[in-house]
């Protein structure tokens, strides 16, 4: 990489940090963010967090615990049209639903969760996939909507979690 080009990475990164750290409603210690992100102000991160190109939008409360990691290209949105108002094919009203993410939950890229969903402890969500309805503790979910389709060995990821042994 040019000096040019690791500069302006550097830039970027501490610009969407600083960004974070101002908007968000609270943010536990050690926040990396790799890429281009944006919180609202109706969002809490644990500890550890990290964003590696996240896009958070809308009225709902978005809660995410520690050690929480994100691809490139995620989103969170937690507004919506309400289409069944006095206008079509939606009128001026938003409903709003919240978002809550456990501890060591990993998105990889392109993934979109929508409102009033639960994404629990451990679980993996595959790249792409859009989450509309929970993900349960220690599930590696994948699709459109995402469904689990496997769960990790959660006797060795408590073992792990024992030992203190996060990324």
């Amino acid at each position: 990489m040019n000096v040019l080009r690791k500069i302006y990475v550097e830039t970027v990164k501490k610009y969407y940090r600083k960004k974070i750290l101002k908007t968000a409603h609270s943010c536990g210690d050690g926040l990396y963010v790799g890429g281009k992100s944006y919180v609202t102000s109706k969002t809490d991160l644990g500890e550890h967090v990290s964003f590696n190109g996240m896009a958070m939008s809308g009225n709902g409360h978005i809660c995410i615990g520690k050690y929480f990691h994100s691809g490139p290209g995620c989103q969170i949105i937690t507004s919506f049209h309400n289409y069944e108002g006095n206008q079509i094919p939606y009128d001026n009203q938003y409903i709003d639903k919240d978002v809550n993410i456990g501890d060591c939950v990993w998105l990889a890229n392109n993934v979109i969760i929508l409102g009033g969903v639960t994404i629990g402890e451990g679980a993996i969500i595959q790249a792409g996939s859009v989450v509309c309805k929970d993900v349960p503790a220690y599930a590696v979910a994948g699709g459109h909507p995402a469904t689990p389709f496997k769960y990790r060995d959660i006797e060795h990821y408590k073992k792990l979690k024992s030992e203190g042994r996060y990324h």
